[in-house]
C-alpha cells in the first residue's frame, strides 16, 4: 500500500503550496508551503502546520499568535500539486497584519486598495515585536 503523501507532487525543494480556507465561509484566508513533515504532522494534529521557507523550519500557525487553524478537512487538486486545508481559524485572524485573510488587497484603476480592516493590531498580538508567524 503506497503511503498517501506519495500521491502528491512535490516541487523541487519538497514542498507544495497549501490554501488556508474557512470551513463556513469558504473564505480564502492565506497559503503557504508544505513539506511532507508538516502535511504529516497538521493530519495527526489535526492543526494546520507549515514550512516556513524563510526561517527553514515548521510553522505551527498560531504557535505565537494564538490564532491556530484547526483541520476540517484536507483536499488535493486535479494534478496533485495543491492542498487545500479546509480550516476553523481561531480569533478570526490569519494574516500577521491582524487581518481575517491574507487577501485583503483589491486591484482597482491600476492600484492596490485595502479593503478590509485591521482587527487586531499585529504588536498587541506577537509580543515578541516581528510581524510574521
Amino acid at each position: 500500500m503506497s503511503n498517501w503523501l506519495d500521491s502528491i507532487k512535490w516541487d523541487n525543494d519538497g514542498l507544495v503550496p497549501a490554501i488556508a480556507q474557512d470551513h463556513k465561509t469558504g473564505r480564502i484566508l492565506m497559503m503557504a508551503w508544505m513539506n511532507r513533515e508538516s502535511l504529516q504532522l497538521t493530519v495527526n494534529e489535526n492543526r494546520a502546520i507549515y514550512w516556513s521557507r524563510s526561517r527553514a523550519k515548521l510553522w505551527r500557525k498560531g504557535e505565537e499568535s494564538g490564532h491556530v487553524q484547526k483541520l476540517h478537512e484536507l483536499r488535493l487538486d486535479c494534478d496533485a500539486d495543491v492542498i487545500i486545508l479546509m480550516v476553523e481559524q481561531l480569533g478570526n485572524i490569519a494574516c500577521h497584519t491582524g487581518r481575517e485573510s491574507c487577501f485583503y488587497r483589491v486591484y482597482e484603476q491600476g492600484e492596490w486598495k485595502i479593503v478590509e480592516p485591521i482587527i487586531k493590531d499585529p504588536a498587541a498580538i506577537y509580543a515578541t515585536g516581528h510581524a510574521h508567524e
